[in-house]
């Protein structure tokens, strides 16, 4: 599976060029929709027999949603909240052993 649309460079350029964080903001969103989504089909099917909560995102898959939120500026991320946390991260033993 590829990234055809929207362009992965045009991902990349809303998260810094760091596809390490592309990944990470698309794949908690994807997440996000996913148990939204189940969670509302199961509440639906138990009101009514059709469920018209999942036709809603069908056709798309959960990742291509947040993609495209990405894309079009509707889902980002907070830099100042995403520099602290790498602030904190402590370096492997390999790097310290350099």
């Amino acid at each position: 599976m590829s990234v055809v649309k929207p362009e992965i460079d045009s991902l990349l350029d809303k998260c810094e060029r760091n596809p390490f964080l592309l990944c990470a903001v698309a794949s908690k969103r994807a997440c996000d929709i996913n148990n939204m989504v189940c969670g509302q089909h199961m509440r639906v099917t138990q009101i009514q027999d059709f469920d018209d909560i999942t036709t809603v995102v069908s056709g798309e898959d959960p990742v291509s949603i947040a993609m495209n939120e990405i894309n079009d500026g509707t889902l980002s991320y907070v830099k100042k909240d995403f520099d602290k946390e790498l602030s904190g991260v402590e370096p492997s033993k390999k790097q310290q052993e350099s």
